[in-house]
């Protein structure tokens, strides 16, 4: 049974069943680290508030330079998007197309970006690596399947680009070979881009977050901060039990943070659902039956696009948008949507037992690319987010640049400019998540 979560305060954009416990999460198999609630005053060099990828990535790499770290979560370790996403660590980041990039940032902006995603998985990597973690790692790479034969004339461009766009050689895989590639459906072909790799997000951030504490971090749950205020020239952070006086803070709340913490970045994201479905372990049969045995993470090229990979252990994981609410009629509408999405690509599967169903909110800015940096006018200040859904590699790489910010350094990795620049406000204000129904009602149209 789902039950809301008293400890995350402040404005928000959804309702409140949008930040609840859910324990229908396939990765909730794993429990979270136990962090103990803030309780009573203290100082830090450096405060993070958010315990999720970006929080726990800038904890480890502060503390591992020998930082005094504290670290507040409102809820649980991973509460929010970090526990229920799909485990795509890949290139990604941003929903800026190639031509806008290249119109804002130029063709070396458009350049660096792409070093960008690259640069975000090798950091990932290298903590796995680095820390010895057991992320469940598996699939070389991510494949693109072609919703269309239009769609996959623009998938063999972007392969015979990809050398060039991303330093690899890209594998076209023809309609009539997907089957014998084990990526059976109804699609028009496919393209594979060797970088990344799928993963147990959560197992992950166990990882990141033992290596945090183990370095030092002084990590803490169930302490949502209530206010950012000035202390001479430190902050002093609120919560419910305690307060933390710091020389610098990094706010890396993403989509689940509060709408006023701090009061810069009302406005500036937009929180927007993804469902997640997970079958029952399919038999060889089954698989076979359907012609997908890989356990590439793949996706299709629908502006509303679906994410699905079989996981080791034979399950599998499909995911979609969600709806503009969390209501319960629309939830309920979000499931049965989801549920027939999934039937319509995988027929031989339609009644196969669905074990685990789930929601998240994926972050959106107005710009449609990350924001990483100081927040204005809040000297020491700084934030990250808005990963348009492939948060698991560039919020790692985000706290790593966030991290060397607030220790006054040039980041050792790639920052950028599509990363540094302040993210408008959306119009609508409290209402802006309106947008989103006429902007779903265009992408449908497209992919017919």
């Amino acid at each position: 049974m789902t039950r809301l979560s008293p400890r995350l305060t402040g404005p928000r954009l959804h309702e409140p069943a949008a930040f609840v416990d859910e324990p229908g999460r396939f990765w909730a198999r794993t429990a979270p680290p136990v962090w103990p609630a803030l309780d009573g005053d203290t100082r830090a060099e450096v405060a993070v508030i958010g315990g999720g990828f970006t929080g726990t990535s800038a904890a480890l790499h502060l503390a591992e330079a020998g930082v005094d770290t504290v670290l507040l979560e409102a809820a649980d370790p991973a509460f929010g998007a970090s526990g229920r996403n799909g485990g795509f660590c890949c290139l990604g980041g941003a929903k800026a197309g190639a031509a806008l990039m290249r119109r804002r940032y130029g063709a070396d902006g458009l350049a660096e970006w792409h070093r960008a995603e690259v640069a975000a998985v090798q950091t990932a990597t290298g903590l796995i690596a680095r820390h010895g973690i057991d992320a469940d790692t598996h699939s070389e790479g991510e494949t693109q399947v072609a919703h269309t034969a239009r769609a996959m004339q623009r998938l063999r461009a972007e392969a015979a680009a990809a050398p060039e766009t991303y330093g690899v050689t890209a594998r076209v895989i023809e309609r009539d070979a997907l089957r014998q590639a084990g990526l059976g459906g109804p699609f028009h072909g496919a393209v594979t881009i060797p970088i990344g790799f799928a993963l147990d997000p959560v197992r992950y951030h166990c990882g990141l977050a033992a290596a945090a504490t183990a370095a030092g971090a002084r990590c803490h749950a169930e302490s949502p901060v209530t206010a950012i205020t000035p202390d001479g020239p430190r902050w002093r952070l609120t919560t419910p039990r305690g307060t933390v006086t710091a020389d610098r803070v990094i706010v890396a709340t993403n989509g689940y943070g509060a709408e006023d913490i701090p009061p810069w970045i009302r406005g500036r994201t937009l929180p927007a659902f993804s469902n997640v479905i997970v079958t029952r372990p399919l038999t060889e049969d089954e698989r076979a039956a359907q012609g997908w045995t890989s356990r590439q993470m793949a996706y299709d090229t629908r502006k509303l696009l679906h994410y699905f990979r079989l996981l080791p252990d034979d399950r599998f994981l499909f995911g979609m948008r969600g709806g503009l609410s969390a209501r319960p009629g629309e939830a309920a509408t979000n499931r049965k949507r989801i549920r027939a999405h999934f039937a319509a690509m995988f027929p031989h599967w339609k009644d196969v037992g669905i074990e685990h169903d789930w929601t998240g909110l994926v972050c959106l800015t107005a710009k449609l690319t990350p924001f990483v940096g100081p927040v204005p006018e809040m000297a020491g200040v700084f934030a990250g987010f808005g990963y348009h859904g492939n948060g698991v590699a560039m919020g790692s790489h985000a706290g790593r640049i966030l991290a060397a910010l607030a220790r006054d350094e040039t980041p050792d990795t790639v920052y950028p400019a599509a990363m540094r620049d302040e993210p408008p406000r959306f119009p609508l204000g409290r209402w802006r998540r309106l947008l989103l129904r006429p902007a779903y009602t265009a992408a449908e149209l497209f992919d017919l």
